[in-house]
């Protein structure tokens, strides 16, 4: 009996411990995140919805112009931004990219390798570079800046890792053999991660499906939407706000049980909407 009630005793310490309200569970105050590929698109919504629940962001990619208009539309939130110029497929830059983020905020606690993709490819006329590129592109600069930002977020007390994936990742599809290949490696490295680094830091992905970006809008013309669309059981694109909401979920309180998981952001689709 006395066991009994250390152990109910221990559950009530942790739901104090835990009880926070709904809201609050999803703010990021405190925060300092790197969300690389901020420019645009899927990484820009994210960084300016870390921004919004309250995070200080430090917007990455290798426009420079890119990331200081994000960075300067994250401080309407009234938090502190920064654009950095990086390259995350240069080792070199990945450092300075750190360090700069070290020097001006002093901590890491979030991070979200968004950067990353590559162009629909026909294997007969694939070079094994090629296929390394897209590789190290979308794998490699991951779990460099990762262990990078690892030992500092445990410093921090702890933090969270969010890995943008795709859904090419377990669709069988013509034309992806190098995106979907590099992709279904980032969600293994994200499972395997997670187990390295729990229970401090929690490491999870993404994988959005059809998502109306800068990036997919070239090869989409009127008719090739709307065989996309027919593919898709909510019947409408996905927007880079729906991605950014699911990194939010990830990235905060609201998630503190959930690490090496996929999450599936894709209207539904369960075989490829690509329509060529």
């Amino acid at each position: 009996m006395h066991r009994l009630n250390c152990a109910r005793k221990s559950g009530a310490e942790a739901v104090t411990k835990h009880s926070l309200s709904i809201l609050d569970k999803f703010s990021l105050k405190g925060h300092v995140a790197i969300v690389t590929g901020a420019g645009r698109g899927i990484g820009r919504a994210i960084a300016l919805a870390y921004a919004e629940a309250g995070a200080n962001v430090v917007c990455a990619a290798r426009t420079l112009d890119a990331v200081e208009k994000v960075a300067t539309e994250a401080k309407a939130f009234g938090v502190d931004a920064l654009g950095v110029s990086c390259d995350v497929s240069d080792e070199a830059q990945l450092d300075a990219l750190v360090a700069r983020t070290l020097s001006v905020f002093g901590r890491i606690t979030l991070l979200v390798n968004n950067a990353g993709g590559a162009a629909p490819n026909n294997p007969l006329h694939t070079s094994a570079d090629s296929f390394d590129a897209a590789f190290h592109f979308n794998v490699t600069s991951a779990f460099s800046l990762s262990a990078k930002v690892a030992p500092h977020m445990l410093k921090a007390g702890g933090g969270s890792i969010v890995n943008i994936s795709s859904s090419a990742s377990r669709y069988s599809q013509k034309y992806f053999s190098a995106y979907g290949t590099a992709k279904a490696a980032l969600n293994q490295m994200t499972r395997l991660l997670a187990a390295d680094f729990a229970p401090q830091i929690r490491v999870n992905g993404i994988a959005p499906g059809a998502i109306m970006t800068d990036a997919l809008a070239p090869y989409l013309d009127e008719e090739g939407t709307a065989k996309m669309l027919a593919l898709t059981p909510m019947n409408t694109m996905g927007m880079p706000e729906d991605i950014a909401i699911t990194a939010l979920y990830l990235a905060s309180p609201a998630a503190r049980w959930v690490t090496g998981k996929i999450l599936e952001v894709d209207g539904g689709a369960e075989s490829s909407t690509w329509p060529y």
